[in-house]
């Protein structure tokens, strides 16, 4: 994804404005979100460039752990602040934005320019039924905790996550094993689109890995500055911590592979468009959430669940089948993409005028 240079400006801004007396906290937030989407995309320019050196298999591994860096840093900086409702809230947004508002722009401006687009629909049917699995296994440790509330069973809730994220991870390595190892022909014609590519000069190891690191430092650096003027952004528009998290922090995370799932329609790459953004959802769902419960005891005072709320759950589910329908036939065009987006608009609307209070395992007011 290229990015305009311009936006690189906004990274001593943010740094600037969070110094400032009297600054307004949607300011900084919005300062902040843009000097993110640059830093997003150099962390996945520069993990593509290590990649080329270490192969597919090891590749494959460092996209698991850096190609989502964005979304991942955000979420441990909200922790630490104790914002866990806006951690969920950004894990299901990420996941809805590469799904819905991602996909749907690149089948959108794609088929605008080639009218009729065909991919190979196996890999998209594969990403679709482990999206679903993700799903159905995000559903489990919400209903224990529904349960678990009522008789006060804390440490046998806490076990269940940590069980379940070892269950997600697990999934994910072998997933990984499945693409890369044993059935390398899911991803056949995405290796030919990715050989068809023009010629990019090479970067040397040290400076790849040195930009990734540099890269990763800033993304922490403004993901701090943004996660601190999140809540009064949220006061003082009128937003609630549940759509700051699966609307703005999503798509904000998400901006630079979204960015990349859209140029390669552009350029009749469907495939690597559809693996960019279903592939980034499969990593949320699998890797990221599970690692956050892994790591959070030491990030904080209470450790992260993941217990949805009911809305959260439905809107998920329903998004995962939605996009399976969509892209399981091996054609796109721009309607499909119209299609895609209108349902992201329609969640992001309900989830402005949610209140934070609804509870986990519960549903929303009558």
């Amino acid at each position: 994804m290229r990015i305009k240079p311009v936006l690189y400006a906004f990274i001593p801004l943010a740094a600037l404005l969070e110094h400032f007396e009297g600054i307004p906290d949607p300011v900084v937030f919005f300062a902040a979100a843009l000097a993110i989407i640059p830093i997003a995309a150099l962390i996945v320019h520069a993990t593509e460039q290590v990649a080329r050196h270490i192969g597919d298999a090891w590749g494959g591994l460092l996209n698991a752990t850096f190609g989502n860096a964005p979304e991942l840093i955000i979420s441990v900086i909200a922790l630490k602040a104790g914002l866990h409702e806006m951690v969920r809230a950004s894990l299901i947004g990420a996941i809805l934005a590469n799904l819905l508002l991602a996909q749907g722009l690149a089948y959108f401006l794609g088929g605008l320019r080639h009218h009729e687009q065909t991919y190979q629909p196996t890999a998209s049917r594969l990403y679709s039924s482990m999206m679903l699995i993700a799903v159905i296994s995000l559903a489990v440790p919400s209903a224990v905790s529904r349960f678990f509330a009522e008789t006060g069973a804390a440490a046998q809730e806490l076990t269940v996550n940590l069980l379940l994220a070892i269950i997600l991870l697990t999934g994910y390595a072998l997933f990984l094993v499945f693409m890369l190892k044993t059935h390398p022909e899911y991803v056949q014609s995405l290796d030919m689109d990715l050989a068809s590519e023009e010629a990019e000069p090479e970067w040397p190891l040290p400076r790849a890995l040195a930009t990734l690191l540099l890269a990763a430092g800033l993304a922490a650096w403004m993901s701090e500055i943004l996660v601190g003027a999140a809540e009064g952004t949220g006061h003082a528009l009128g937003m609630s911590q549940t759509f700051i998290g699966i609307v703005f922090l999503a798509v904000i995370g998400g901006a630079a592979e979204g960015g990349s799932a859209v140029a390669m329609a552009l350029r009749n790459k469907v495939d690597l468009s559809i693996a960019i953004a279903l592939g980034s959802c499969i990593q949320i769902a699998l890797f990221v959430a599970p690692m956050l419960v892994l790591f959070s005891p030491g990030l904080g005072p209470e450790s992260f669940r993941l217990a949805f709320n009911r809305p959260e759950l439905v809107v998920m589910l329903l998004a995962v089948l939605i996009g399976a329908l969509v892209s399981g036939d091996g054609h796109s065009n721009w309607f499909k993409g119209v299609q895609l987006i209108l349902v992201y608009l329609m969640i992001a609307l309900l989830f402005y005028f949610m209140p934070d209070a609804v509870p986990i395992g519960g549903s929303l007011p009558g």
